[in-house]
């Protein structure tokens, strides 16, 4: 696995971020500048490839690229996969990635002031297309196997696991990077403020992501990107692979709600049910479950009603480690499997930052208000997006 985040650009400090429950959220002025009605965001690092990647390749690069290409390194190098091996071995690529606006919009502009196609060069077309992180992984890494985008909002990197296990359940694929991305700049995010999605507690922004907590009030976006290397479980044992965890479930479904936008616990519940059928669990096998939870007033809602149907009175601890990152969009689904392993390796659990009063929905819910010592063996973690598109994953310690 691999991570860049606003919690940190290894698995080393992201590990240290979650245990003490540090926020990677701040004020950004440029936003506010641009027009925004909230300027928080989480803050994250930018890569420098210079140095790695040949500049032929760099140019082609989006931002959100140039984040899964450095978790993909830190993946690999984890997995103990060279280039020798990647060009010898068929090795496949799906990413969750929903929008590229930087580049279509600096486009935009040069075509509306210089009125000359010709002046675009060819590098604004592989970063501009949605399928802009596979296609450039694909490229840097010699990948092989299969190669495509998926395009599912904040369920995107979750559905982007979910799909490359099928494909090696079925004996398709041996092996798959896999996993999300999002950018960051302004243009990015500008129409999700102009529909109020953006809390605006902009006098503490380590306090504004409020997962859960009766006094929130809108999401923080964030991005980066997380980094996943899935394989056979024989194939992996053949070549002496050090195993984190295993895929055991993957669920999703649809709303089918009216309003584009409106949550629904009746989808959640179906998503999490699927994924512990195909894992064959129970309620009460699960041990910490990785809420969705952005700090929206319905989504957290639906979320915690959901939550109670299934694990009322189950001993899982529940926590949104958005409450740290913030919303991290398209890439949210894969960081929060990141997350989750990074707990479950090093046996705790990270807190639910910011909830200090629970409401109606959320105080009948077992959330880990406080960093938390915990045996995890198994985790469910949760993602939804607009449209009604859910996804819920299981993974669990491989025995």
């Amino acid at each position: 696995m691999g991570i860049w985040s606003c919690l940190g650009t290894s698995i080393a400090e992201v590990k240290e971020a979650l245990y003490e429950g540090r926020s990677g959220i701040v004020l950004d002025g440029d936003r506010l500048s641009y027009g925004y009605r909230s300027g928080l965001t989480g803050q994250v690092k930018t890569p420098v490839l210079k140095g790695l990647l040949d500049r032929h390749l760099r140019r082609g690069f989006s931002e959100e690229a140039e984040y899964a290409y450095m978790a993909s390194l830190e993946a690999f190098r984890m997995a103990q996969i060279d280039d020798v091996y990647l060009l010898g071995n068929e090795v496949g690529c799906i990413f969750g990635n929903d929008s590229s606006a930087k580049p279509v919009i600096e486009a935009s502009k040069i075509m509306e002031e210089k009125r000359d196609s010709e002046l675009l060069g060819q590098n604004y077309i592989f970063q501009s297309m949605n399928s802009t992180v596979n296609m450039n992984l694909s490229t840097a890494f010699h990948l092989k196997g299969v190669n495509f985008s998926v395009s599912a909002a904040c369920a995107s990197g979750s559905h982007s696991v979910g799909l490359a296990y099928l494909l090696i359940k079925q004996g398709l694929q041996e092996m798959i990077l896999c996993g999300g991305a999002q950018e960051t700049n302004y243009y990015s995010m500008a129409s999700f403020d102009a529909i109020g999605a953006f809390s605006r507690r902009m006098d503490e922004p380590t306090k504004a992501s409020r997962p859960f907590d009766r006094d929130r009030d809108g999401l923080i976006p964030s991005g980066g990107a997380a980094a996943l290397v899935l394989e056979d479980y024989d194939h992996a044992l053949a070549r002496g692979a050090n195993i984190l965890a295993e895929i055991r479930g993957y669920g999703f479904s649809s709303n089918g709600t009216a309003v584009i936008s409106q949550p629904c616990d009746e989808g959640c519940v179906i998503a999490m049910s699927r994924a512990m059928k195909d894992a064959g669990l129970e309620a009460s096998d699960v041990d910490y479950i990785n809420a969705h939870a952005t700090s929206t007033l319905q989504g957290d809602m639906f979320e915690a009603i959901a939550l109670d149907r299934l694990f009322h009175g189950q001993h899982a601890l529940i926590s949104s480690t958005k409450g740290m990152t913030g919303h991290e969009c398209w890439m949210a689904g894969a960081s929060e499997i990141v997350y989750s392993l990074i707990m479950m390796q090093n046996n705790f659990v990270a807190p639910n930052l910011n909830f200090e009063n629970p409401d109606q929905y959320s105080e009948k819910l077992n959330i880990a208000t406080r960093t938390t010592e915990a045996d995890i063996r198994t985790v469910l973690s949760n993602s939804f997006g607009f449209g009604g598109t859910n996804s819920a994953l299981v993974i669990a310690k491989s025995e």
